[in-house]
């Protein structure tokens, strides 16, 4: 059984920095790309960033320059590295493995970053 699981969400003041976690377990073939998605409220879950395995990345414009995605795949491991949040950047993050064509992807139960003002 596949399971995804974040951490380092929380409450920060805007201007501050969070450090996200996501540890996948269970046998995962196909792996295609690693990455983050959010989803404010009465929004649409939108990307965040991506990584492949040899390290190319993927950042939507709202979050270049601030925030950074990193990996371990032969951990399934992946990172997202957030500084100067702001209030606009409240939602449940979630961890995602985009497998191959197909295949299920996986996704992690969600963790809440809320920034305040």
């Amino acid at each position: 059984q596949v399971q995804l699981v974040e951490s380092g969400g929380g409450l920060v003041q805007a201007g501050g920095s969070l450090r996200l976690s996501c540890v996948a377990s269970g046998s995962i073939l196909g792996i295609n790309v690693m990455g983050w998605y959010r989803q404010a409220p009465g929004n649409q879950r939108e990307l965040v960033a991506t990584i492949t395995p040899g390290g190319s990345t993927y950042y939507a414009d709202s979050v270049k320059g601030r925030f950074t995605v990193s990996s371990d795949f032969a951990k399934r491991t992946v990172w997202l590295q957030m500084n100067s949040l702001n209030p606009e950047d409240t939602a449940v993050y979630y961890c995602n493995i985009d497998r191959l064509s197909g295949l299920e992807d996986y996704w992690g139960q969600g963790t809440q970053v809320t920034v305040s003002s």
